[in-house]
Order: structure tokens, then sequence, then C-alpha cells
């Protein structure tokens, strides 16, 4: 994937249709309504929007636009349609989308050389793994597939910079 993500308008807009879907997928079915809420999901999809941004400080605008956008459908969703939500949920993930930037940041430098690249992306992937198990109470095949794709992206696939 050679073309850079360089518009925070785009992934805000991403992240609003994200949203909805996600809450759709939340009422609609169980097993990918359950994906979806998982951390590992959105930290590999922050990841992959901030290696693919052309600069750290482009990251660090287009991954918040993209989480705010998320959270909003998703509990403007959850309001419309009547729907069970959590205030301690809303707090959590919101916490989430305002450090984002930082993660973002991290993300992106985490494809550059050397050995603290390396480890902030192992980093990455250990926080991933450690949310499916401490927050969401075990790891999950599709815990082993989204990592894996983390490892992959951050480890094997090259970024042009």
């Amino acid at each position: 994937m050679k073309k850079k993500i360089q518009n925070p308008i785009a992934m805000l807009c991403f992240g609003l249709l994200l949203g909805f879907i996600s809450r759709l997928l939340d009422i609609f079915t169980t097993n990918l309504g359950e994906i979806f809420s998982q951390m590992a999901v959105w930290i590999l999809l922050g990841t992959l929007i901030s290696i693919y941004s052309r600069t750290a400080k482009k990251a660090m605008v287009n991954v918040p636009a993209f989480c705010l956008g998320m959270l909003f459908t998703y509990y403007l969703t959850a309001v419309l349609s009547r729907g069970v939500y959590s205030t301690g949920y809303i707090i959590g993930w919101t916490v989430f989308a305002l450090f984002s930037p930082f993660m973002a940041f991290l993300a992106w430098y985490a494809k550059e050389r050397g050995v603290l690249p390396k480890i902030v992306g192992a980093g990455i992937i250990a926080v991933s793994v450690l949310s499916s198990v401490l927050l969401f109470g075990r790891f999950r095949i599709y815990d082993l597939v989204i990592d894996g794709a983390l490892f992959f992206f951050l480890f094997i696939k090259k970024v042009e910079r």
C-alpha cells in the first residue's frame, strides 16, 4: 500500500461509518458484534491508520478523528435504537480516544528503524493481547488473527516513508 492516509476528514467519516456499522453488528449479530466490541480490533485499525499516515503529526490527527467519529455514531445509534449501553464503557472508550494521539505517535514510530521502535511495536501487540485477557476475560481465536495482523503490519510488511 503506497498511498498514504492524509485526510482527517476522511478518517472522521470512516470512523462515523464504522461506529454505525459496529452498533448494528451489536444489535443484529452475536459473533461479529462481540468481535467489534473488543479493544484489539480498534488497536489494529488505529495502528493501520497510524503507520499509513504520511507523518507522525498526520497520524496524531487522523487516529483521534477516526476514534471520535466512531464513538459518536456508535452511541448515537445506541440512543436512537434504545439500546443498552454503560456509562462506564462510554467513559472508557472516551479516555481511549483522548489518549489516541499519543498512541498514534507510538504506532507510527514503531515502523521506524532501530531497536526502540521494535520494542514499541512489541508493546502494541502486548497491549492488544492483555486487553483481550484483562478486559474481556480470555484470548479467543479471532484475537490470534487480530494480533497476527498487528505482528504482520508492524514487523513484516514494509511501509515506505
